[in-house]
């Protein structure tokens, strides 16, 4: 929602401008008409920006450098997000980037393979999405008959059966959950083991220095890495690392998930 974050910055900007300029100038000039009519009263703008001001700030600098909420729209995660999630994501796990036009200037950290990622697509620039990192910088990635292959080795998993899907989810009932053990982070993911029709996405990839591979857990309803025209996700356009689920609302809340860890 890069439209919210740039009118939080102008809010914030403006208020603040208006507090510095009414401390600075404006207050002293109030000061020195005292008893004249009514110039000692506070415009109604300052009144305003000094109320908002401290509130815009504190939630500027929380939601651009610390952790921002996001609400996942579609099942292209599922098992492991549902749609309805509100999830919380940490901001400066692979470095601080000023808000809008998402500039690294402090590097931290970097994505770990399985690491679940909020990002700008290349493609749509001005939206968020998420995905899990399965490929690093480096690494020869394949995908073929339904199974991952990380630098030529397939990627080991267990059957863990049916899926029960419920809500917006029920949609992926009967698809097969598996067990992935992706190294660096076993996790969840569906699989549609019955639809030759399909496109499974099939392909093999070498990611380049600077770029990630990303894929959803829901193999086979996630526009990811295996679709799109460039394949890979630049460093620049990562927002940050989700890491915790704080509700879920699909009609109602789901009280099981609140508080849940982001495998």
């Amino acid at each position: 929602m890069i439209w919210f974050e740039t009118a939080l910055v102008v809010l914030t900007l403006f208020t603040g401008l208006v507090w510095l300029l009414d401390r600075l100038v404006l207050a002293k000039r109030r000061a020195a008409r005292a008893g004249l009519l009514d110039e000692d009263k506070e415009p109604v703008v300052v009144d305003y920006s000094k109320a908002f001001f401290p509130v815009l700030a504190v939630v500027l600098v929380l939601r651009s450098f610390i952790a921002e909420p996001f609400r996942i729209p579609s099942n292209s995660m599922m098992p492991t997000l549902l749609t309805g999630d509100f999830i919380l994501v940490n901001k400066f796990a692979y470095g601080l980037r000023w808000p809008i036009t998402n500039d690294k200037f402090v590097s931290i950290g970097a994505p770990r393979r399985g690491d679940v990622v909020v990002f700008r697509p290349p493609h749509h620039p001005n939206q968020d999405w998420i995905k899990r990192v399965v490929g690093l910088p480096g690494d020869r990635i394949g995908y073929h008959d339904n199974q991952l292959f990380l630098n030529g080795q397939p990627v080991p998993f267990d059957v863990a059966g049916p899926f029960q899907g419920r809500g917006r989810g029920a949609e992926a009932t009967g698809l097969e959950e598996r067990r992935e053990a992706l190294p660096g982070r076993a996790h969840r993911v569906l699989e549609r083991v019955d639809s030759p029709y399909l496109d499974p996405g099939e392909g093999d990839w070498v990611v380049p220095d600077g770029h990630y591979f990303v894929m959803g857990d829901n193999r086979d309803n996630s526009e990811d890495s295996r679709y799109w025209a460039t394949h890979f996700l630049p460093e620049a356009n990562l927002r940050g690392r989700a890491f915790l689920v704080w509700m879920n609302w699909d009609g109602g809340i789901d009280f099981s998930r609140l508080g849940d860890g982001i495998e």
